[in-house]
């Protein structure tokens, strides 16, 4: 998980404590100083910090403080993050801001017991200083421990609460995500400074990350019956940060509710009847009281897991000005239609008949310091088009918008989405033109995408052009449909060819049906714009397929009529003779070859 682990600043952790255990000094770190600039990148400081180090360091390994040996101890500890496509490993002294002798951010219930407070510092050091980490965003600061991808949900617009059916879908979800070790939390949106930590009469706080700490189906009942027949109760175990202060509504820790469930069952879920912040809910109260449920995917990769395992394509990319549009790759959102087709494209194939595929995208992490204030993030999303099977070069006109994330001015954008078998074309943007930045693209699918970066708008020059030919013109071919097909001795089972100079592109078998649907689109650079386009239509059979009929197409810019319903021809030596059946047809072709 950790291999090729980046040094964050050029500091070496090995390095630097060998060099204060030579000299028998703690470590300092001159990049995180134990100064206000380390505490606030704004504002005027609040009472008093005293820097102290602690005298007891609970840690792991080698970092584990033994009174046996105090002279091994320098004073350094190091923490692994996720960060921008790589596990960056970030060194921290031990000194800890405090306030009247006490750790003023976090800390433990154990007096001797800091690794949080030094994980928290490493995170501080990190985003720039320990204010950055105020009010920060959850679903980021899941990625940024685990290196997986995060999927903000919107309970409330979902209408969860009220639609059990996606309510019991979102569920298994949940706890598909809680089986395979990934992290969970949910939060009740503050939409005003006064809401901020506004406790509600349910026991419930405003603005906090509740850790979903548990997922499960309860069984009630008591006795032998319950292993026969009993009824399930979609449960959620939640903590609160602060460790006190619990939901007090149904199944909370002293409800009447609770003797429904067996001795046996209570144990089995580690149920507790204290106030340490820690509770159950059914899932249905989870939905009508929180308004957000964040869920951060450990994404498995690995061929030799029992689980489902996901390829991965991780690529990086910016949007960049430049005065030249063919050469700008920032055009903003789809509103700005004259430059939308100037941001970065990546094409990707869904390669089963239809796949779940999850996409991120990633904006650089921006630091909040005294120099620089606030890092602030852009506004961005993306659009997913359907194209040509065949596509090679820029998209520069639209086409089927298959999904489309939403644009907010967050470090990260997910979508999921379920997509039919083809090529998609993904159209990353910040949502004003002009803005610049760079990003990663993570997309995530069932078997290898073949993702990768659309650079060229058209076919490269080259120097056998003069003598092979250049394309003159540029055609799309969408072939939409047919009707009353051949039917021999049942209804076929029939494909799409369709074919110019040498190319061809062909269609998914539609099975079964006269009046198959086959949405399948064609690109073709033409350099002899005289030749027809063929499209021709087989049934699919065991030991040889059987020809039904095509049509030929001049397919001239100047035709005006785009959508063609066709009489299906025979092929016999160029005498055209009629077979049942028609083909529906959209053609566009342009002269210029930056025009689709």
């Amino acid at each position: 998980m950790f291999s090729g682990v980046k040094p964050y600043e050029n500091q070496n952790y090995s390095a630097l404590k060998r060099a204060c255990l030579r000299r028998k000094v703690l470590f300092e770190d001159p990049n995180f100083p134990a100064t206000d600039d380390s505490l606030y990148y704004q504002g005027a400081p609040g009472p008093a910090v005293r820097w102290k180090r602690p005298k007891v360091i609970p840690d792991w390994k080698e970092q584990e403080w033994d009174p046996k040996k105090p002279d091994a101890y320098a004073g350094i500890f190091h923490f692994h993050f996720w960060r921008f496509g790589e596990w960056v490993d970030v060194v921290i002294d031990d000194r800890l801001p405090t306030v009247n002798n006490q750790l003023i951010y976090c800390h433990s219930s154990s007096r001797n017991e800091f690794w949080c407070a030094l994980v928290e510092k490493a995170y501080a050091k990190l985003a720039g200083c320990y204010q950055a980490l105020d009010g920060g965003n959850t679903a980021d600061a899941l990625v940024d421990f685990t290196g997986g991808v995060s999927e903000p949900i919107d309970l409330t617009e979902g209408g969860f609460a009220h639609d059990e059916a996606k309510r019991n879908e979102l569920f298994e979800r949940v706890l598909k995500v809680h089986s395979r070790g990934g992290l969970i939390s949910a939060s009740i949106k503050a939409v005003t400074a006064e809401d901020m930590e506004a406790r509600l009469a349910c026991g419930l706080v405003k603005g906090h990350a509740y850790a979903i700490t548990d997922v499960r189906k309860v069984r009630l009942g008591h006795g032998l019956l319950t292993l026969f027949k009993s009824e399930k109760l979609d449960m959620i175990r939640l903590r609160n940060p602060w460790g006190e202060r619990e939901w007090n509504g149904p199944w909370s820790d002293t409800s009447e509710e609770w003797q429904q469930v067996s001795k046996s069952e209570r144990e089995k879920m580690g149920m507790t009847v204290q106030d340490d912040g820690e509770f159950w809910m059914t899932f249905k109260d989870l939905c009508q009281y929180f308004t957000d449920i964040i869920k951060c995917r450990l994404i498995n990769t690995s061929y030799l897991s029992i689980h489902k395992t996901w390829e991965e394509a991780r690529l990086h990319g910016a949007w960049t000005h430049h005065e030249d549009p063919h050469q700008n790759r920032s055009g903003g959102c789809i509103n700005h239609k004259d430059t939308f087709f100037q941001n970065p494209q990546y094409i990707f194939d869904v390669k089963k008949p239809e796949d779940e595929v999850l996409i991120c995208i990633q904006q650089r992490p921006k630091q909040s310091t005294r120099r620089g204030g606030k890092g602030e993030n852009l506004a961005i999303g993306f659009d997913i088009y359907q194209v040509e099977e065949n596509r090679q070069y820029r998209m520069h006109s639209l086409q089927h918008r298959a999904a489309s994330s939403i644009y907010i001015n967050s470090r990260s954008v997910f979508l999921r989405t379920e997509q039919p078998e083809g090529r998609y074309v993904i159209i990353p943007t910040t949502f004003e033109p002009g803005h610049t930045g760079e990003f990663l693209l993570r997309i995530f699918t069932d078997v290898p995408s073949s993702c990768r970066e659309l650079r060229l708008d058209e076919p490269p020059r080259s120097c056998w052009s003069s003598l092979c030919g250049y394309p003159q013109q540029v055609t799309q071919v969408h072939v939409l449909a047919a009707a009353g097909l051949k039917e021999s001795p049942s209804e076929p089972n029939s494909y799409v060819i369709i074919k110019c100079e040498g190319d061809k592109v062909r269609s998914a078998v539609q099975k079964g049906t006269s009046k198959p649907e086959y949405n399948v689109k064609g690109i073709f650079y033409r350099k002899k714009p005289g030749q027809s386009i063929t499209i021709q239509i087989w049934n699919h059979r065991v030991l040889k397929d059987e020809f039904l009929g095509q049509v030929c197409l001049k397919a001239d810019p100047d035709d005006l009529q785009a959508l063609h319903t066709l009489r299906l021809q025979d092929r016999n030596n160029g005498q055209s003779s009629d077979l049942p059946g028609t083909i529906a047809v959209r053609v566009l072709s342009s002269a210029s070859l930056r025009a689709i």
